[in-house]
């Protein structure tokens, strides 16, 4: 028996990284599960291809999803990009991308998934944020100014529906060994440099895992965690509140 047993999931970005790994530990713990992405997950589950800055195709697609599941219990708001820079590097065009799919791909899938719901004994929503929220990082202006709307955006949402009983909270990952990061990696001069740089700005001194995030999201998708809301929960290897002495 899991704790997900009877319950219905949409994981968005569910294709790759911490999406599909959130939505396999889901689906072990038995959840049916739904993933909408512009890319197929491979894994066992319904699969809805979707792009989040269509509202179109994201109402199709989560009213497709959940005709399939029997319905909706939770939703895990997962779906983003990246971007490196300082505020003059990137384009407006790229800013706008950005925060379209970052902030309002959040808002357009909630949009379409709220009805849905509102009609579950156990409804929670759980949205991808980062560190980068809360964190002065060097060259990702963009990419935190999106996930710091990301952050407001759970605690206003958690606000709005908590009478309703839907539960709102995210997660702030760390730097994560996902395909973006990695991609990141390919493309710096020095790769094997970059990465140990990344290391070394979280105590723990590694990147953070899909699989680690995927447990802090089951758990605030969680029944068990049916007294939270409006929660922020940092997997950042301890970046968001240790200030460790140098090692001599």
């Amino acid at each position: 028996m899991g704790e997900f047993d009877g319950l219905r999931a949409l994981v968005t970005g569910g294709g790759s990284g911490i999406g599909l790994a959130a939505a396999t530990l889901l689906a072990e713990r038995g959840a049916r599960v739904a993933c909408l992405d512009i890319n197929a997950s491979g894994g066992p589950f319904v699969e809805v291809k979707a792009d989040v800055t269509d509202e179109e195709a994201v109402r199709a697609g989560v009213s497709g999803a959940v005709e399939q599941l029997g319905g909706l219990d939770v939703l895990i708001n997962n779906a983003g990009i990246g971007a490196a820079g300082t505020i003059e590097d990137n384009s407006y065009e790229e800013w706008s991308k950005v925060l379209d799919v970052n902030v309002l791909g959040i808002v357009r899938v909630t949009r379409a998934a709220l009805p849905y719901l509102r009609r579950s004994a156990h409804a929670a929503i759980v949205n991808t944020c980062s560190i980068a929220a809360t964190a002065g990082l060097p060259q990702r202006a963009l990419y935190s100014a999106s996930k710091g709307a990301v952050q407001s955006l759970t605690l206003a949402m958690a606000a709005d529906h908590v009478h309703e009983g839907i539960r709102v909270n995210c997660v702030n990952p760390g730097t994560a060994d996902t395909p973006w990061v990695r991609r990141l990696l390919d493309a710096a001069r020095d790769p094997a440099a970059e990465l140990a740089a990344l290391e070394g700005r979280q105590p723990m001194g590694r990147l953070v895992s899909a699989p680690e995030v995927a447990a802090a999201i089951a758990y605030l998708a969680s029944p068990l965690a049916a007294s939270t809301t409006g929660t922020v929960l940092a997997v950042d290897g301890g970046m968001h509140g240790l200030r460790l002495r140098p090692k001599p």
